[in-house]
């Protein structure tokens, strides 16, 4: 193996961001890099990757970018192994790839189904199983899922996305439980509606009567947004935090329009 292209540093704690190459996995490599951690960007778009991981070095960070596939074993190995060459042994893994689709639960067929558990739950698990077994051996790590606050709150016509990100939820739940005393802390990040990439794909005429259904069951209550640069700034603070201290679950939500005339203080 050839030593990291990066030089070593007594506080250096290498980073991987699985789905990195837009929204919230994006801004949490950026995020990271600027934190002085050493970035590796993973996802499917490699070419928007490597994008991303130079305009990083560009503001002085440090960031490769490799292919990642997280529904492929041989894929997510590749990624693991070349990550470790280019920076060293990995500290902090940020499972973020997903997808996600509008179907009501009667309607979804299974293999829809499947395709969602299999990027959204299953490729984290691949993650964990590869990368997580070497932090246990060092006694220290840190592990992000970002999931959806589609768990505490399950909106109608969603129903794969919901059941998959529920199982992620459960996965990382059990992990933290079975990681206490080991160094490593598994967290949980939980985004509301969030302006990414993600949904640009639905069809518009199953979106509108799922909105309107959102509605009807109070979970549209007004009309901001998340941007992916607050996800991750929740997502590096569970990562500085320092040890004897653990952070398990962040929601993070996007605040309301202010209402009323504005004062002074808000000009």
């Amino acid at each position: 193996m050839s030593p990291s292209r990066f030089e070593p540093h007594p506080e250096r704690r290498p980073a991987v961001v699985a789905g990195a190459s837009s929204g919230i996995g994006e801004a949490v490599a950026r995020a990271l890099a600027a934190a002085s951690h050493p970035v590796v960007l993973g996802a499917r778009r490699l070419e928007r990757c490597a994008e991303v991981a130079a305009a990083i070095e560009a503001d002085g960070g440090e960031a490769i970018a490799l292919p990642l596939d997280v529904t492929d074993d041989e894929s997510v190995e590749k990624f693991a192994a070349g990550a470790e060459e280019a920076v060293g042994p990995v500290e902090v893994l940020v499972s973020n790839a997903g997808d996600s689709m509008v179907g009501s639960a009667v309607d979804t067929t299974a293999s829809q189904l499947a395709e969602q558990l299999d990027v959204n739950l299953l490729g984290a698990q691949r993650l964990v199983r590869r990368l997580v077994a070497p932090m246990v051996e060092r006694r220290r790590g840190d592990v992000v899922f970002v999931t959806s606050d589609i768990v505490p709150l399950p909106r109608p016509r969603m129903a794969a996305y919901a059941a998959s990100k529920w199982g992620l939820e459960g996965l990382a739940t059990v992990l933290r439980m079975e990681l206490e005393g080991s160094g490593v802390r598994a967290s949980i990040v939980r985004p509301g509606p969030t302006l990414t990439e993600m949904g640009w794909q639905w069809d518009p005429d199953l979106l509108g009567p799922a909105i309107e259904d959102w509605a009807r069951f109070g979970l549209a209550r007004h009309d901001s947004w998340l941007r992916p640069e607050h996800v991750a700034q929740a997502v590096a603070g569970v990562v500085s935090m320092p040890r004897g201290a653990h952070v398990t679950v962040v929601e993070v939500q996007p605040e309301a329009p202010v209402q009323g005339p504005r004062t002074g203080e808000d000009a």
